[in-house]
This record gives C-alpha cells, structure tokens and sequence, in this order.
C-alpha cells in the first residue's frame, strides 16, 4: 500500500510540476500585466470611457465601451461603482451593459493567462467575450429604450489602494495583492489539472467535451458554473482538457459562462439588475455561452 501511494504521489508530482512549468510564466505575465494597468492606466482607460458620453455613435458606440470593459483591470466589484457615476453623468444604458458585460468575462490579466492556451483559443476568447459585450449593450438598447435598466442607487466610487506616493511602490504593492488573490488558485488548478491528467482517461474528456458536437458545448457551459472560481485557476484545467480533446467551442463555452456565473460577479450584478433583469442576465449568459461553442465549433470546421 505504501508503495503504491509513494508511486501515485511520484506521478502526480511529475505532472504538477509540468503544468506550473508550462504555464507559470504566463500566470507572473498576467499578475504585472493586470498590476500595471490597474496603477498606471486605469484612471487614462476611464477618462476614454468618459469621453465616449459626448459623441453621437448611436448603436456603434456599444463597441468602444465592449473594448474598454475588456481593457478594465478591475474587478466587478470595483466596476459596478464606476459604472455608477457615468450612469450619473448621463451615460447611456447600452454602453454600461457593454462595458459591464465585457468586464465580467475579460480583463488584460485574463489576457495574459489565456495566452498559456494557444493562440488560437486566445483569439476565441478574446473575440467571443467582447461580441458578447455588444451583443449586451445592443439587447438593451433596443428592448429597453427610454427605460431604465440598471439601479445604481447606493453605490459610490470605490476606494482605491494605490495611495502610497511612490509609484514604484504602488507598483509592488499592487502585484503583492494580484499574487496573494490568485496565487492559491493557480495552484489549485495546477494540482486539479495533474489529478485529471493522471486519473481522468482522455477518451472521458473527449467524450463529454470533444467531437465538435452541440452536447460538448453545453456541458462545458454547464460545468463553467460550479467549476469556475478564478481566471488563472482554470487556465491549467482548459490546458488539460484542450490536449485530452476538449473542442474550441466547448473551451468558449465554458470560458463564458464561467465568469459570468462567477458567484463574486453574480452578488454584484444583482444588486444593480433587480430579480427580473438579473434572471434575464443568467439566461443570456448561458444561451450565449452555449451559442457561442457551437459557432466557434461549426466555423472550425470550415462549413462557413
């Protein structure tokens, strides 16, 4: 027994070290990459999405705010209430749903992460949560003009924590706070993805998320909901599940319904949605992300 379990722990160490070999650079890429962004460009990303309240771009302008919202490196949290005070300067409903929805799917951190997965998923992820960020803003441009759809009432600016006067130690700070919160979950998600490597057959993982087939898509939207914790948690899991079989369109699935359904995103969007439009948003979140699997899947396959 004793060798047996010295033997398990020999394999699951050999693959653990694999993964966060494979993938470690670019989870350190992601926490400077997010860290720099949230203390030298935040404030140049906001005045942008300020400045798009004063031009007349219609239904277009729900792809600069889709665009801003990905370029965000906040969390929801910290973007609701941002939301809230253009929603109080006259910012128009469809581009905060734009700038919301693409926020909650994507950051440049998440960015960052993605890249561990190639490029090509990369480029689904990144082209598949920004259209359903205008996607968003559009349904709420059409189905709800001249109505209110958001309720920011009680909500204020968040306190920012980059007030040391130092900008390199702002700099340090803010990547010691980007390690200590995603940290334990990439390492998590390493240690889940070498369990599955070593016990999960590949022909499962095929079975449930390959084939380029409607049912993959649905389950990988299905298991985004409970699985999905942390972005860079779930890299090491998509990297395993991509080379057991795993579909792009079941990656895009899951790579969409995951955050949305992210429990930190959801407590946020229903304070400001209210029950009925925050149901709405769970339904458009999980038809988009299974839409989105099939799409990706059918155009793959050249049909198109």
């Amino acid at each position: 027994m004793a060798e047996i379990l010295t033997r398990e722990f020999i394999y699951l160490r050999y693959f653990f070290f694999i993964q966060v070999e494979q993938i470690f650079m670019y989870w350190a890429l992601g926490v400077v990459t997010g860290s720099m962004l949230s203390v030298l460009g935040r404030e140049k990303l906001y005045r942008m999405f300020a400045a798009l309240n004063g031009k007349k771009l219609g239904a277009l302008g729900v792809i600069p705010a889709s665009l801003i919202g990905a370029a965000s490196p906040l969390c929801m949290y910290g973007t609701v209430p941002i939301a809230a005070a253009f929603s109080g300067k006259g910012m128009k409903d469809d581009m905060l749903a734009a700038f919301m929805m693409s926020s909650i799917l994507l950051n440049p951190q998440l960015i960052a992460y993605s890249a561990a997965l190639g490029s090509f998923i990369l480029a689904v992820r990144i082209a598949t949560c920004l259209l359903c960020g205008m996607i968003a803003g559009l349904l709420v441009r059409y189905f709800y003009k001249g109505e209110g759809f958001f309720d920011f009432s009680g909500f204020k600016e968040p306190q920012n924590r980059d007030t040391d006067p130092n900008i390199l130690m702002r700099l340090i700070k803010n990547i010691w706070r980007n390690i200590k919160a995603t940290g334990p979950y990439f390492l998590i998600g390493v240690a889940l993805s070498a369990a599955f490597t070593r016990y999960i057959p590949e022909s499962v993982v095929a079975g449930m998320f390959g084939g380029e087939k409607a049912f993959g898509a649905l389950m990988a939207a299905t298991i985004g909901v409970p699985v999905y914790v942390c972005g860079g948690g779930t890299i090491p899991l998509l990297q395993g599940w991509l080379a057991s079989g795993m579909s792009a369109g079941s990656a895009a699935a899951f790579m969409i319904a995951g955050p949305a359904t992210k429990i930190t995103n959801l407590g946020a969007v229903k304070i400001v949605l209210g029950l009925k439009r925050f149901l709405l948003y769970l339904l458009f979140s999980m038809f988009f992300a299974y839409a989105a699997g099939i799409a990706v899947d059918f155009l793959r396959r050249g049909w198109i």
